[in-house]
Parts: C-alpha cells; sequence; structure tokens
C-alpha cells in the first residue's frame, strides 16, 4: 500500500493584521449572532434547515457513507450463479451448463487498505463539500439580510431627502412669487427635487433583490418570510481574532477537502502499486451440465465441484500497469501541491478579509463623528429658525446635509458588516453537522 505522504504545513504561526481588526470575535459556529438580530438568527436556522444545496450534500454524504461501508466487500468471498449454453459443432444439439460458483481474493499486497483509502477519501471530500455549502449558505443568507436592511434604510433616508427637497422647493417658489428669488434658483430646486425622486428607485429595486434572494436561499418561492427591521449594526468594541493560522486547516472546507483528495490520490496509487502483484485468493464452483437434443429432450444431467486456489498472475502487457501506477504518482504529487495551495490560499483571503475588516471600520468611525457633527448643526439650525435667526431654506439644507451624512455612514457600515461576513466565510465559519443534529 502506498503511504501517505506528509503533508506540509505552509500556515504562519500567527495573523500578520489580527492586531488591526476591530470588531467582535464570537464562536467560528456561530458568528452571525454578533450582530444582535433575532430575524437574522431566524433566518441562518431557516436556511440551514431548507436549503437546497446544504440538502443536495447531505444526500452526496449518504452516498459516500454506503460506499464506504463496504468498502472491503471486494476482499470477501462472492458468490454466484451462472448459465452457459453453447452448440456443437454439426449443430445437431447443444450443451447446456449451470451452477454457482465462489471466489474469494484476499486483497493482499495493499490492495484492500488501498480501495478502503479511496472509499474513505470519497466520503471526506463529500463532508467537507457539505460544510463548504453550510459556509457559503450561511455567508450569504447575513451578506444578503445586511444588504436589505440597508436598502430599507437608505430608502426611509433618501425619502426623507426627497422631502425635503420639495419643502426647499416650495420655499423658492413662494420666494420667486415676492421677488425674493430668481427664476433660476427655482429651476434648480426643481432638478434637485426630481434627481432625489430618481434615486429612491435603486433602494426599491435593491429590496426586490435581496428578498428574492433570501427566498432562494430559504428554498421558497415568496418573499413574505422576512419581517421589516433597522439594519443589524456590529458592535465597535475590539477584540482579537480567536483562531490561529493553523486553525485553518480544520475549519476552512476548502483545505479539508484537498486534504481528503491526497488521502484519495494515495488510495488510487496503492491500487495500482498492487496490480503489479498476483491476484491470489480462493475459488469454487458446482456446475451441473445436459446435453440439449432436439428441443426438448436432455440428456442425464451431470454435476462436478471443484475447488482450489486461484491465481492470476500478470506476465507482460506492455508496461500498461506500470504506466498507470507512474500516472497516479503523478496525480499524488499534484494532489500535494494542491493541498499547500489551498493552505496559501486560505491564509490570504483570511489576511486580506482581516485589512479590509480594520479599512471599514476606521472609514465608518470617522464618518460616525462627521454624521454626529452635522446633526447637532441642524438641530442649531432648527432652534435659530424658532428664534427666527434663519428661515425655512436654511433649515431644509442643513437636515438635508445631516441626512446625507447618514447615508454614508449607513453606506460605511454597510460595507464593514460585509467585511465581517467575508472575513468569517474565509475562516471557514458555519455549524458543524452535530449542531444541527443532522447527518450532512
Amino acid at each position: 500500500m502506498a503511504p501517505l505522504p506528509p503533508l506540509q504545513r505552509d500556515a504562519p504561526s500567527t495573523w500578520q493584521h489580527a492586531d488591526r481588526v476591530d470588531a467582535p470575535a464570537p464562536d467560528l459556529r456561530g458568528w452571525w449572532k454578533a450582530f444582535g438580530d433575532t430575524e437574522l438568527d431566524r433566518l441562518v436556522d431557516a436556511a440551514l434547515a431548507d436549503n437546497l444545496g446544504i440538502a443536495q450534500a447531505r444526500l452526496r454524504i449518504e452516498a459516500a457513507r454506503l460506499l464506504d461501508a463496504h468498502a472491503n466487500d471486494a476482499s470477501l468471498p462472492q458468490f454466484g450463479f451462472r448459465t452457459y449454453a453453447e452448440p456443437t459443432p454439426d449443430s445437431s444439439a447443444s450443451y447446456f451448463q449451470a451452477g454457482f460458483d465462489a471466489k474469494w481474493e484476499f486483497g493482499l499486497f495493499g490492495r484492500a487498505q488501498s480501495r478502503a483509502r479511496v472509499c474513505a477519501g470519497d466520503l471526506g471530500i463529500a463532508e467537507s463539500e457539505a460544510q463548504a455549502a453550510r459556509v457559503s449558505v450561511v455567508a450569504e443568507v447575513v451578506r444578503t439580510y445586511v444588504e436589505l436592511r440597508g436598502a430599507e434604510r437608505r430608502l426611509e433616508l433618501l425619502e426623507r431627502i426627497a422631502a425635503q427637497a420639495g419643502r426647499r422647493r416650495d420655499l423658492l417658489a413662494t420666494r420667486e412669487r415676492l421677488h425674493l428669488a430668481a427664476a433660476r434658483e427655482v429651476a434648480h430646486a426643481r432638478d434637485d427635487e426630481a434627481a432625489a425622486q430618481a434615486a429612491l428607485a435603486e433602494p426599491r429595486a435593491a429590496i426586490v433583490r435581496a428578498r428574492r434572494q433570501l427566498a432562494a436561499l430559504l428554498a421558497r418561492d415568496d418573499e413574505e418570510g422576512v419581517a421589516s427591521g433597522a439594519p443589524p449594526v456590529l458592535g465597535v468594541t475590539a477584540a482579537a481574532i480567536d483562531v490561529l493560522p493553523a486553525d485553518l486547516l480544520r475549519t476552512r472546507p476548502e483545505i479539508r477537502r484537498a486534504e481528503h483528495e491526497v488521502e484519495k490520490a494515495a488510495g488510487e496509487l496503492g491500487i495500482a502499486e498492487s496490480d503489479l502483484y498476483p491476484h491470489i485468493g480462493l475459488g469454487g464452483a458446482l456446475t451441473y451440465a445436459a446435453r440439449v437434443i432436439g428441443h426438448t429432450r436432455l440428456s442425464n444431467a451431470d454435476g462436478i465441484v471443484t475447488f482450489g486456489p486461484a491465481i492470476e498472475i500478470p506476465l507482460f502487457d506492455w508496461g500498461a500497469r506500470h504506466a498507470a501506477k507512474d500516472a497516479r504518482a503523478r496525480a499524488l504529487q499534484a494532489s500535494v501541491l494542491a493541498y499547500r495551495q489551498a493552505v496559501l490560499d486560505g491564509v490570504a483571503e483570511v489576511e486580506t478579509a482581516m485589512a479590509a475588516l480594520h479599512e471599514r471600520t476606521r472609514a465608518a468611525g470617522a464618518l460616525r463623528d462627521g454624521a454626529a457633527a452635522l446633526g447637532d448643526e441642524a438641530h442649531s439650525t432648527a432652534a435659530l429658525q424658532r428664534l427666527g435667526l434663519a428661515d425655512g431654506i436654511d433649515t431644509a439644507a442643513s437636515d438635508t446635509a445631516a441626512l446625507q451624512a447618514q447615508l454614508d455612514l449607513l453606506a460605511a457600515e454597510q460595507e464593514r458588516s460585509l467585511a465581517f461576513v467575508a472575513l468569517y466565510k474565509a475562516l471557514g465559519g458555519a455549524p458543524l453537522p452535530s449542531a444541527q443534529g443532522g447527518t450532512g
């Protein structure tokens, strides 16, 4: 049997950007709960239970387990029944045979162990793909939910901006009638109002798109399963990511799949190597033979029992078996390199996501301060208007500026949340099968 090659661990000992991540460090198996949104928790649970992609992965695991449970059956005694008929040379009669035969191949030279390794590799690949499906579905549900809530909030803010634009247009129209404003100012105000109304189309379309995507992820054909609510917001408390680079070897399904590909390739190489040696076992048969004369007459049937060693020795095949062994050896080397590449890709994706989350957090913090300042200015302008020191146009302008700042902050918070989702998807964050009580 071909030995399983040692897998070089290319993961670094620490993250380069771990100290720059300003986000919660939740349980890897329940990371989305950092948003503190019960509706999101409900949607994730529903998707894990009903998503069709996850259901497909469960069935593939069941299929692989069935085959794995019978991986060594080829090395157990096999029994069969057969019949055989052949005419005589002059076609005046025919011979008919019927009987039972048995064969037991011992699976020597690592043949049985290699078959088991191939089946175990296939099962591991199916389980890794199922976990990858769970990781992807959880991340897609959270991402789509964040986008849905962001679009709903964006629509609310844009409607308020459009209302302010309409208010400003009315005030300027009144000034124009009093000859206190030029016609061009009113025209510009109407143009601003039209642009504000047109901007409402984007979040409305985004809401429909996100609801349809969530429905598809939950294997539903309607959009009624998602209630309205406020956008989920991550906490701002800094915390370190509690997953080390070496942990990716067990948490990231792409790496686990590459590892099982190596195991399967090693098993296939072992089978190819065992084919260079004899197939040894035991065989036996109980055969009855009779001569058929005409269409209906049978001669007396004679039975015979045979039993003894069954040996098949490869002698000469123009190098086909050696070529097969060498090809499997190359495939094993390629799978080892693919494993190393999967580790490097995983580390790079996590490092990139950590850096992105850090930058998004900084941007959101800066915009948060700016939005607060403009909000204070809007309150001050409203107070001045009550004192007669500012007019409605000043108030509309300051309110619009504050709303626009809230829009910018909303976009930054959404980008931060999406970066958080990307990070935990890269880490392979999702519930394990046992957490769902299923077999997948």
